[in-house]
């Protein structure tokens, strides 16, 4: 929810998303070029800073959306520097770090938070509507963009969901004690699971209606400025890459 009402109202939300799309996949490919842990912090630093300074996405909200992939950015990066040396028995099981592992790990970490803030760019600053028309424009099959669209819209119901039914569940004390939060808790999941089962039948026949034929459509907004945007964009991530070559 966080990551759609950003993208509607943001500063960045009347530029074309080709343009966005193309300066992503620049950002994507210079962090990918990046051979240095300082080269791959300033792919990563430079997005953060149109996300949050040019766009204007609250930093709280931006911490928020990328704390669960940066925890198990952490675990990956921890089985990269970690060492395990074995011995005669399980006794003689030692752990270390060596130089090596880690500087390999703070790259491998720095490189994929580079390609995560510049899709998480993308996503912060290009409706859902929009997103799709460029899918279509780039011939991506329609029953992809559809299922695209359907399961990015239950996480919405998901949400709604589970929202509505513990604020009803804490209305009646559900959570006072441990013992009432675990009944609340399995009474949450049931229930839930029963909800997103039926709304799905619901789609499910809302679509035979109308016999299944034809994609989902949105009203395509028109962007004035795309070719100068997309100019623009095409310069900036050029130059970006060029930069992680050079430092390279």
């Amino acid at each position: 929810m966080h990551i759609e009402r950003f993208s509607h109202q943001g500063a960045w939300r009347h530029v074309a998303p080709s343009a966005k799309g193309i300066f992503t996949l620049s950002g994507l490919s210079a962090a990918f070029l990046a051979t240095t842990i300082p080269a791959a912090a300033a792919v990563t630093l430079v997005f953060a800073l149109l996300t949050l300074g040019v766009a204007r996405v609250a930093w709280r909200s931006y911490l928020l959306i990328l704390a669960p992939a940066l925890f198990f950015l952490a675990l990956s990066a921890f089985s990269i520097a970690l060492s395990l040396s074995w011995g005669d028995s399980w006794r003689d099981i030692s752990f270390s770090f060596p130089p090596e592992q880690l500087k390999q790990a703070l790259l491998v970490c720095t490189r994929s938070l580079a390609c995560l803030c510049a899709l998480l760019f993308l996503a912060l600053t290009t409706p859902l509507a929009d997103m799709m028309a460029l899918l279509r424009r780039l011939r991506t099959p329609e029953l992809l963009i559809d299922i695209m669209v359907l399961g990015y819209r239950s996480l919405f119901v998901f949400a709604q969901v589970v929202s509505d039914t513990r604020t009803a569940q804490m209305a009646r004390l559900g959570y006072i004690t441990a013992h009432r939060s675990l009944r609340s808790l399995g009474m949450l999941i049931a229930h839930t699971t029963l909800q997103l089962w039926q709304r799905a039948g619901q789609l499910h026949a809302a679509a035979q209606a109308r016999s299944g034929e034809g994609p989902l459509r949105f009203a395509d907004q028109t962007f004035p400025h795309a070719w100068r945007d997309g100019l623009i964009a095409l310069l900036a991530g050029a130059g970006l890459n060029i930069a992680m070559v050079i430092a390279g």
